[in-house]
């Protein structure tokens, strides 16, 4: 019994002091004066700090030098194999155009006469 009459109290303490904080919040907001607008405006299209642009331009360095370059051999490779794919087909294009045409031109020269 001892122990709920300790957590009650503990509770009506923690009940109190929420409300003395929210007077006291209460009170600091009566307090706020209104902000003040200053004349100066800054211009719609005035230019940047010069300091961004350098600073895009290190950061970008520095990117650039934490990125794994291949090597040439595999450069050379990967453009080896790409080129070999595009001309098998280039050459299978090309061979399937010329018997889909052949099948069309024979249907046609077939119908006429």
């Amino acid at each position: 019994m001892a122990e709920k009459e300790k957590k009650s109290a503990v509770n009506a303490e923690k009940s109190s002091s929420d409300k003395k904080k929210a007077d006291s919040k209460g009170a600091k907001g009566a307090e706020k004066k209104p902000a003040v607008k200053s004349d100066a405006k800054p211009a719609k299209n005035a230019p940047k700090k010069p300091g961004k642009v350098a600073k895009y331009f290190k950061d970008l360095k520095s990117e650039f030098k934490k990125v794994v370059w291949p090597s040439r051999k595999t450069v050379v490779n990967n453009t080896v194999v790409v080129i070999a794919v595009m001309v098998l087909s280039g050459a299978a294009i090309a061979v399937m155009d010329y018997v889909f045409g052949e099948l069309m031109l024979g249907n046609l020269l077939g119908m006429l006469s």
